[in-house]
């Protein structure tokens, strides 16, 4: 399990993470799977971390954000 930044910043993980990070979205933090969609439809478009952009877009709150990356910082 890997976890990187590149040079803007923007997080790459390993696709175990990844698979890990979508479970925690929706059964701990209860984010519906059409929210997690509409979040990969954008990053497409315009790339950057998928909770950066779940936030951007009002699918989660800030303290939900904040878990996220709370989570993402011990499944290193």
């Amino acid at each position: 399990m890997t976890i990187h930044t590149t040079q803007g910043g923007e997080l790459q993980m390993s696709s175990t993470t990844y698979s890990r990070l979508i479970h925690f979205l929706q059964e701990d933090l209860a984010i519906s799977s059409a929210s997690i969609a509409v979040a990969l439809r954008h990053s497409q478009q315009d790339p950057g971390p998928l909770p950066m952009i779940l936030w951007q877009y009002g699918l989660i709150t800030l303290e939900q954000l904040e878990q996220v990356y709370d989570w993402l910082e011990t499944a290193a």
